[in-house]
């Protein structure tokens, strides 16, 4: 059986214990401060920063290397509307129409959530993650991917701690079902919605960190590019869709 990715020495960095132990401390503090929250500002956010928070995603480990991701990426207002809608006709119905049973509820309570969603509109970015069921051959065979949810799930970690360490703030949102995004977002049959956590900056001035640790609590012309970004060297590749003004 031969090869067909190209292999390389890895030599990572040494480092003294000391000194290992001073950055494990280091990085536990930066990530033990990133908080979920539910109140965003609608400041802008450049897209240049999201980009960079996918390609730290594209480094997670994946199955066979398959990397069976697709990241998509919105901003225009109109399509986060509309996002918002659908995603809030889906949560009404597990909230009040018997979807969620009794003791999901009951474990929600104290964060206070409810099926309204307004903050979809207000981000700057709604970033939609997709879980690839399988790719394609050059020649237009079905290509398997394997453990596309544990594959996914990590790239979604390092997303979500790239932008912590920018100094942005997400709320990962997972309504169910979540076939509507791959309609609005028009993605191919065999990617399946993972989650959509938004990317933008907290209200500081109306959020609140609760003291249990990791909860916060609150008061309460376009077109769709495409592009993929690729390395020869076994490098991560990168698909990221961005709905964009025209004048971007």
């Amino acid at each position: 059986m031969s090869l067909t990715f190209p292999f390389r020495p890895y030599r990572p960095e040494r480092h003294a214990p000391q000194v290992m132990l001073e950055r494990a401390e280091q990085f536990f503090h930066e990530m033990d401060a990133r908080r979920s929250v539910r109140n965003f500002s609608p400041e802008p956010v450049p897209r240049v920063l999201i980009e960079w928070a996918v390609r730290t995603a594209s480094t997670a480990p994946s199955g066979a290397h398959r990397q069976p991701w697709t990241f998509v990426a919105v901003g225009d207002p109109e399509l986060k509307r509309q996002i918002r809608l659908a995603a809030e006709t889906e949560e009404r119905q597990s909230y009040e129409g018997g979807r969620m049973p009794d003791d999901w509820l009951e474990a929600l309570a104290p964060l206070g959530t409810d099926w309204h969603k307004e903050y979809l509109e207000i981000v700057p970015w709604i970033v939609v993650v997709f879980e690839a069921l399988h790719g394609h051959q050059a020649d237009g065979r079905i290509r398997k991917n394997y453990y596309t949810k544990e594959s996914v799930g990590m790239a979604c970690g390092l997303f979500s701690a790239a932008l912590h360490h920018m100094g942005l703030c997400t709320l990962t949102h997972t309504p169910s079902p979540m076939g509507f995004l791959g309609r609005l977002l028009g993605r191919p049959n065999h990617e399946r919605p993972y989650s959509f956590p938004s990317a933008t900056r907290p209200r500081t001035a109306r959020c609140r960190t609760c003291a249990a640790r990791g909860w916060t609590k609150w008061r309460s012309g376009t077109r769709l590019v495409c592009g993929w970004r690729s390395s020869p060297a076994m490098e991560p590749s990168i698909f990221v869709a961005l709905a964009l003004d025209e004048a971007s």
